[in-house]
């Protein structure tokens, strides 16, 4: 239970603590003092009515406590004249949820992709360096320095700790939204299910952001393709999406997927994350409306301009019942370097009976797979033949 509390309420905390401090560091060292005095104390204690307030009064507490450390040894040392004055007691019962403030601050376009992603996680998700480290394959070493680069950028260039104003918000909740979309693809590689992370996140996100029709989009789409993680794979073998076993989905969490999919369209959604959330439903759908579905595909490469879309729009007309028509759309397409190209145009050229080619075509994918399931299933199409 108390890990629960911790890991719902570090970000609330933090974002209070970042707010009221100003520096990233000063507060992480108070949250995490916070942190660990509650899980000495709440044992014996029991939960405060409000954990997020007590756990908050406390952060600031001991955060005021070392400044006034610090500055004591300062002025002992001649260090510093006057000190600022800080405030003898918090005791706040309300404290104000300032993690929008923390989001945007992550996901600042300042800051390099790497470090939004690493912070955002670190500072909303309340997870450890090591974990982080981990679930992205790198050492902590290079995970820390991602850290602190990204914390020192904030401080040196000013990045403010607010919502950005209503002419730059379309454009940074873009951002914010393709942060939360870049840590679900990472998927299941780590020991941290950054899926299940990023569909935390992007629930925050909608709580504090409720009329934002792509915010419910995103969320969406992340619940209703993570309402099938466990069909997606049996051992190590990847298994497409018309082979899995439908007894293995979650369907709870599909169904709230669809739930906020229908927020989203209630609220005007139409843009690329709501677009894709209902193209994920339908896909869950028994039979499946293929040219429906690229008639979708279609709609969002109007949207999104991606080459990636229009090959997910020719998987969809090759569904549909003409794999000859997807070969001529995909062939048009610029995506030598992406694996599912050659692998797509291998699967078409199979079904098309031009079997050198597709092997070919698979084979160049083989090349480019980075993950063992993928690895698995092109090599298990080639034995095929």
């Amino acid at each position: 239970m108390l890990g629960k509390i911790f890991r719902d309420e570090w970000g609330r905390v933090l974002a209070s603590l970042v707010g009221y401090l100003g520096d990233f560091d000063k507060a992480e060292d108070a949250a995490q003092e916070a942190f660990a005095i509650a899980a000495q104390r709440w044992p014996d204690t029991g939960v405060p009515d409000n954990p997020g307030a007590w756990l908050v009064t406390t952060a600031r507490n001991k955060a005021i406590d070392r400044i006034r450390r610090e500055r004591t040894l300062a002025a002992k040392l001649h260090l510093l004249g006057a000190p600022e004055a800080v405030a003898d007691e918090v005791t706040d019962t309300v404290i104000k949820d300032e993690r929008l403030e923390l989001i945007f601050t992550c996901c600042h376009p300042a800051l390099p992709l790497d470090g939004q992603v690493a912070l955002t996680l670190r500072a909303l998700g309340g997870l450890a360096t090591a974990e982080i480290a981990a679930a992205f394959l790198v050492s902590e070493e290079t995970m820390k320095r991602r850290l602190t680069r990204a914390k020192a950028k904030i401080k040196a260039t000013g990045i403010p700790f607010a919502v950005p104003g209503a002419r730059l918000l379309p454009e940074r909740l873009d951002a914010v939204l393709a942060v939360l979309y870049l840590i679900y693809n990472e998927g299941y590689r780590g020991r941290v299910d950054l899926g299940a992370e990023a569909i935390r996140l992007g629930r925050v996100l909608a709580t504090l952001m409720p009329e934002e029709p792509e915010v419910h989009g995103l969320l969406a789409l992340m619940l209703i393709h993570h309402a099938r993680r466990d069909a997606r794979f049996a051992g190590d073998d990847l298994v497409l999406l018309d082979e899995q076993d439908r007894s293995l989905w979650d369907l709870d969490q599909l169904a709230e997927g669809r739930t906020v999919l229908g927020r989203a369209y209630a609220l005007g959604g139409r843009g690329a994350y709501a677009v894709q959330a209902l193209i994920a439903s339908m896909q869950t759908r028994e039979p499946i409306d293929w040219a429906r579905i690229a008639q979708l595909y279609g709609h969002l490469a109007a949207l999104t301009g991606s080459p990636v879309v229009e090959l997910n729009r020719a998987v969809a007309v090759a569904q549909a019942g003409d794999p000859a028509q997807a070969l001529r759309a995909i062939d048009r397409l610029d995506l030598d370097g992406y694996r599912y190209f050659h692998s797509t145009r291998g699967e078409l050229l199979r079904r098309l009976g031009r079997a050198e080619e597709a092997k070919a075509a698979y084979r160049k994918a083989l090349d480019l797979a980075t993950s063992t399931p993928e690895r698995r299933f092109l090599t298990r199409r080639l034995d095929e033949f």
